[in-house]
């Protein structure tokens, strides 16, 4: 099954999971847990569109259903929003996050939103630290360019994609007044980005259903 099945939640019984899907899988997503619609909001048609690019391509699709998804921390109620106020259990979260990714090496991580991505940060020791706050829709996006202008099959690969779009002059995070067309343009651009990278790496990367 599919990993974006709606079926196929972070919940197991009463017990909310923190990952889903393998280690060993070369993409892996981070979410916020206070934000797990993401994956069926943003993921989803970011993933349609890169599926339909490579299927053109090579006339098969990416396997979906080993994707690894993890949530930064497990309770929403330690996610940060300021620079300093990062707790222990932050501090712990990072740690481990980045001993499995020393062990694993996947080929890209995809966040999604400010808190991710500065999680992200922090796991690689990027420096300056920075709040939350301090990443902005625009500034996600530029980040997002410089990762694949950057892109490099034989290193981890830190992809940023924005939680939320609305229309304005760019990609912004906020739900109110969606406009469908410029979500389908942001939705296009940045999978066509993905999938350009992932062709042009077919080689490197099993994931491909067999």
């Amino acid at each position: 099954m599919s990993c974006l099945s709606p079926n196929n939640t972070f919940r197991e019984g009463d017990i909310m999971k923190q990952e889903l899907g393998k280690r060993n899988y070369p993409i892996w997503l981070i979410i916020n847990p206070k934000y797990p619609a993401v994956r069926h909001d943003i993921w989803r048609p970011v993933l349609d569109e890169i599926q339909d690019r490579v299927f053109r391509e090579f006339q098969t699709r990416i396997e979906t259903s080993d994707i690894y998804i993890r949530s930064a921390v497990n309770d929403g109620g330690i996610v940060p929003n300021t620079l300093n106020w990062w707790g222990r259990e932050v501090a712990k979260e990072i740690e481990f996050y980045r001993e499995i990714v020393q062990e694993h090496k996947p080929k890209m991580i995809i966040s999604f939103g400010a808190f991710p991505y500065e999680f992200t940060r922090r796991v690689f020791e990027v420096k300056p630290e920075k709040g939350p706050k301090a990443w902005s829709s625009s500034i996600i996006q530029d980040e997002f360019e410089k990762a694949i202008e950057n892109f490099d099959i034989n290193q981890i690969n830190r992809i940023p994609l924005l939680r939320r779009v609305i229309a304005t002059d760019k990609f912004i995070e906020n739900r109110n007044f969606l406009s469908r067309t410029d979500r389908e343009t942001y939705f296009q651009h940045v999978g066509a980005k993905i999938a350009e990278k992932i062709i042009e790496n077919k080689g490197n990367m099993d994931i491909w259903i067999k």
